[in-house]
């Protein structure tokens, strides 16, 4: 692997976070399956187009890639996720490059015509140096699409949680604007503005606003273990003892009541659909 720029999110996705999204791979892949369709779309994959997935995690939108015809590499810096992608395009008969390596600083060809992404890119500490090196892997005139989040209140299925969880355990404390994570990117104008520093042109920043379900199809305390397990679960209740606990997923479960239906919790998204040219 090479020299990694980001060795924070390295560790944390090489640790027990990267074998959570792994141990629950097919409930994410459910609960994003809604995401794939509009960035292969906008991205234009045909047969043959060659395309780079930056933050491929499991592999599902590489794997979509390959299904549609592109000739696909996938990068990410989390070697359990990265193993789990193998053994699923394996699995599947479906070809794919997978690197382990840090998209940020990685000495990439110039050879890709789209570079790809469903939220994987708001994790890096130097989005401008990040978006550079990416543009610099695509052939001229190659494009970019990716999705990543809007700001947490406009996520239904994180604000309902996360607003039942704050009057048993608190607000945890809040990351500095722009730190690497989920919703690095929720600001429009920050987006834009890095792309035509890192040299991208045509950027365009489109809502996409997608129901999900919140875990991927379980029921209403299924999916409240899902969130209790998931980051912003162990955010809000690591440091809570256990009766406080019990407490604040009993509020969850009541929050996402309302919104159980026969195929799970069905809850509203809003992501940035983000495209742009070299």
């Amino acid at each position: 692997m090479d020299t990694t720029a980001n060795a924070e999110q390295q560790q944390y996705w090489n640790g027990p976070e990267g074998e959570h999204w792994v141990e629950r791979e097919g409930r994410f892949d459910a609960m994003l399956a809604p995401f794939v369709d509009p960035i292969l779309d906008a991205a234009g994959i045909t047969d043959g187009t060659r395309v780079l997935d930056v933050g491929c995690g499991n592999g599902a939108l590489s794997r979509a890639v390959a299904a549609r015809g592109g000739i696909v590499t996938g990068v990410d810096i989390s070697a359990p996720m990265l193993a789990r992608a193998r053994e699923r395009a394996a699995a599947e008969g479906l070809t794919v490059e997978l690197v382990e390596a840090d998209a940020q600083v990685h000495p990439f060809s110039a050879e890709f015509d789209v570079v790809v992404s469903r939220f994987g890119v708001m994790f890096f500490s130097d989005p401008e140096a990040a978006f550079a090196n990416l543009a610099r892997a695509l052939a001229p005139g190659g494009r970019m699409a990716y999705v990543c989040w809007q700001e947490i209140f406009a996520n239904e299925w994180v604000a309902v949680p996360g607003a039942a969880m704050v009057p048993v355990v608190g607000l945890p404390t809040p990351a500095p604007p722009g730190t690497p994570g989920p919703f690095a990117f929720a600001d429009a104008d920050r987006v834009a503005g890095i792309l035509s520093t890192a040299g991208f042109s045509d950027v365009t920043v489109e809502d996409l606003h997608l129901p999900l379900l919140v875990g991927g199809g379980l029921d209403v305390a299924g999916t409240t273990a899902f969130v209790a397990r998931g980051g912003m679960g162990r955010m809000f209740l690591a440091e809570a003892d256990e009766p406080t606990v019990d407490r604040a997923l009993e509020a969850v479960r009541e929050a996402l009541a309302p919104y159980a239906t026969p195929e799970g919790v069905r809850m509203g998204s809003a992501a940035w659909l983000v495209t742009a040219s070299r």
